[in-house]
């Protein structure tokens, strides 16, 4: 019997465990049981004002009252909108400038400092200078369309139709410095030879940016997709800022509804079904993105 081979073993294994042991716990005490406990309470009546003994178990009710919850289905539409609409132009245009800066601007550091400012500025002032711009009576932007002859402009961001896409340009306009330059490292990376060889083919700049470009940085792409769906479906600052949902519920997504349910009603059972319901969401859409993403590497 190897005595010592099996004390070092023993060894080995309590010297492994006491490295990992600090993160284990970190995600044991602060996600995994968290999760389960919203699991929990997702199943149960409970007005947190009440502290714990208010806990009620209430079977399957919140799931069953998601369907007839018009809150919770206007915010559930206006978040797939949010996703499908934001996140391709993010990614398209930050490509395109992307690509732009590293090809036609000579020192482009300059540039990329400007259009990543609004990506670091705070939430709130930016939000709060959007606010000026766009206000409907005597905001800028609508006394530039009078002065060309619209007398009724959108009322923007108090609109039931316009709300939701004037939070979208304000975020598209917000983030789309990220996603530049994280493009623009990618670009940096790809081999000169092969565009080089493209140019002696005659290959011109838009036929090398769709067969070169934009297969090449296909993993940098799926990177910053997958984090752009899960960013928007986690949008809340510009919500609760702008519109808190409004006019009605024309500008509500999950996580704002989710924050109001818990914090505003009070309703901490029924605020984690929601968060469970956005949770199934994003896990849909990015096993959708993985096994797209899967099927497009392997052709």
């Amino acid at each position: 019997m190897n005595t010592k081979g099996s004390k070092k073993a023993r060894k080995d294994f309590f010297t492994g465990m006491g490295f990992i042991l600090p993160s284990l716990l970190g995600f044991l005490i602060f996600t995994f049981i968290p999760v389960v406990i919203s699991l929990c309470l997702s199943f149960t009546s409970w007005n947190f004002m009440e502290g714990i003994e208010g806990i009620k178990f209430n079977g399957l009710a919140n799931y069953i009252r998601l369907f007839s919850d018009e809150w919770f289905l206007n915010s559930y539409k206006n978040n797939i909108i949010f996703t499908a609409v934001t996140v391709p132009v993010l990614i398209a245009l930050g490509l395109v400038m992307a690509t732009i800066i590293n090809k036609y601007i000579y020192g482009g550091g300059v540039v990329r400092t400007m259009i990543f400012i609004p990506y670091i500025a705070s939430v709130v002032a930016v939000c709060t200078v959007w606010m000026v711009l766009l206000q409907p009576s005597y905001g800028p932007v609508n006394e530039f369309f009078r002065s060309i002859g619209i007398a009724n402009p959108p009322g923007w961001l108090a609109d039931f139709k316009w709300s939701l896409p004037s939070i979208m340009v304000i975020y598209v306009w917000q983030q789309v410095g990220y996603y530049s330059i994280v493009f623009l490292a990618g670009l940096k990376g790809l081999p000169e030879d092969v565009y080089e060889a493209a140019k002696v083919d005659g290959a011109s700049s838009i036929r090398q940016f769709f067969s070169l470009t934009v297969p090449l940085i296909s993993p940098t792409t799926f990177f910053l997709t997958i984090m752009g769906i899960i960013g928007s479906f986690k949008v809340f600052d510009q919500i609760s800022v702008l519109t808190q949902g409004g006019p009605g519920s024309s500008s509500s997504v999950m996580a704002y509804y989710v924050y109001r349910t818990a914090f505003d009603y009070f309703e901490m059972g029924y605020a984690n079904t929601l968060a469970w319901a956005l949770f199934v969401l994003v896990f849909i859409v990015t096993l959708v993105q993985w096994k797209m993403q899967a099927k497009f590497s392997n052709e």
